[in-house]
């Protein structure tokens, strides 16, 4: 490799563009290096050091540099800058820009273009260094593309850990119309909005608290008692029951459940009934369980 060429790639710690190649070496240089295999081009004018092509940081440079500067990471690629989603080895990178970018794709990455759209706030942020669509417009834009059994996890624990908001994800929702599986997405928000926190929950709220004779329930009702704030999973104000919905992994250990046994005796210090229903019945029997919801409702009242 020409010895110019080669400062330049240990200038730029892996990477030369062909802009840069030309100032200082003619340009047959750089097309000598990657016939030789000294060099590999990952996109126009971009060039990487073959050892180093598979590095995720590295190859997220060369699309930046691609691009100078007139696009942001989005989609899945944003996501897992956002650490809410893994992207297998080798997938293209997804970058959104001004749709005024005329600027091929390739296999190495995906342009969006958006009407308005700016590399800048308030459109983007920062993430590992690198320019980011924000947290729910990533999550939106990567809602058609994630595998659907991780779905309804990233929003959930994006909402969970407050990282954003169900009307911040509902505000960039509505920025997208045409968003395939849409509909899906919007009911989700809904259950979070009336309290869900988890799937466990959004499932019961599908299939055994809602319909006749049931009441309007509050999810995830935050009561104080002494000192201790208690979150009640679905609460059913004027007959003063808890219903808990026991997760598969959470409360399967002896340490939790004492817990959950001090916390229940607390809340029978106030004329709050506790009542657990198990994984395995909610997902298994949920008729069984929603009649004995109606039962023990009914018994309350009298």
């Amino acid at each position: 490799m020409d010895v110019r060429l080669q400062a330049l790639l240990a200038l730029g710690d892996g990477l030369v563009t062909r802009a840069a190649s030309d100032r200082v070496a003619p340009g047959w240089a750089i097309d000598n290096a990657c016939r030789s295999g000294a060099l590999k081009r990952v996109l126009p004018g971009v060039f990487l050091d073959p050892a180093r092509a598979e590095d995720d940081a590295l190859r997220r440079r060369a699309a930046l540099a691609y691009l100078r500067k007139r696009g942001s990471f989005s989609h899945t690629t944003a996501l897992a800058l956002w650490g809410r989603c893994r992207v297998a080895a080798g997938e293209p990178m997804h970058m959104t820009v001004p749709a005024s970018v005329r600027l091929r794709a390739s296999p190495e990455l995906v342009l969006h273009r958006v009407d308005g759209f700016s590399a800048a706030p308030p459109w983007t942020t920062e993430r590992q260094g690198c320019p980011v669509t924000r947290l729910e417009r990533s999550i939106v834009d990567s809602w058609p593309l994630l595998p659907r059994d991780e779905r309804r996890g990233v929003v959930i624990d994006a909402v969970n850990d407050r990282l954003t908001t169900v009307a911040r994800l509902g505000n960039a929702l509505a920025a997208a119309p045409k968003l395939a599986d849409r509909r899906e997405l919007r009911v989700l928000l809904e259950r979070l909005a009336a309290g869900c926190r988890s799937p466990l929950e959004i499932w019961g709220h599908e299939r055994i608290f809602r319909g006749p004779g049931m009441p309007a329930f509050q999810w995830q009702k935050r009561v104080r008692i002494g000192a201790r704030v208690v979150d009640l999973d679905v609460y059913a104000e004027r007959e003063r029951v808890d219903f808990e919905l026991d997760g598969a992994a959470w409360h399967g250990g002896q340490r939790q459940r004492e817990r959950d046994l001090r916390r229940d005796a607390l809340l029978a210090t106030v004329g709050v009934l506790v009542v657990r229903f198990a994984h395995r019945r909610l997902v298994h029997q949920p008729e069984e369980v929603r009649r004995e919801v109606l039962a023990i409702l009914a018994a309350r009242r009298r």
